[in-house]
């Protein structure tokens, strides 16, 4: 009885250690894990580094991913991936800014607008 009374507190310290820290620890894990797992082209994602890009290719296999940061691809191992985030439109003066496809002359034809 003596020797349960002893190491009771131990025990218990024990207990709350896994409660407080080792389980939440593995559920972090997990989710990030799942979120690699489930990483496919066109995610917006963020980098440990801060580094903001759009996901061009996944490879699972080898464990990387092309980032496409406005046409620099850069490749990044997995575990580099801090998070997937939903994509942002720009706003200019309480405006939401849309992308517009840039059309480039061509020799030979004049521009007919005045």
């Amino acid at each position: 009885m003596e020797l349960l009374q002893a190491f009771l507190p131990f025990i218990v310290l024990m207990g709350i250690m896994y409660f407080l820290m080792i389980r939440p620890q593995k559920k972090q894990q997990e989710t990030k894990l799942n979120m690699l797992n489930n990483l496919k082209p066109g995610d917006h994602i963020i980098t440990i580094s801060g580094l903001h890009g759009v996901v061009d290719e996944v490879n699972h296999t080898k464990g990387i991913a092309v980032i496409d940061c406005e046409g620099v691809y850069l490749t990044f191992n997995l575990p580099a991936i801090a998070q997937v985030v939903e994509p942002v439109e720009p706003v200019v003066d309480g405006i939401v800014v849309e992308e517009v496809d840039v059309v480039e002359d061509v020799e030979g034809v004049e521009d007919t607008q005045e």
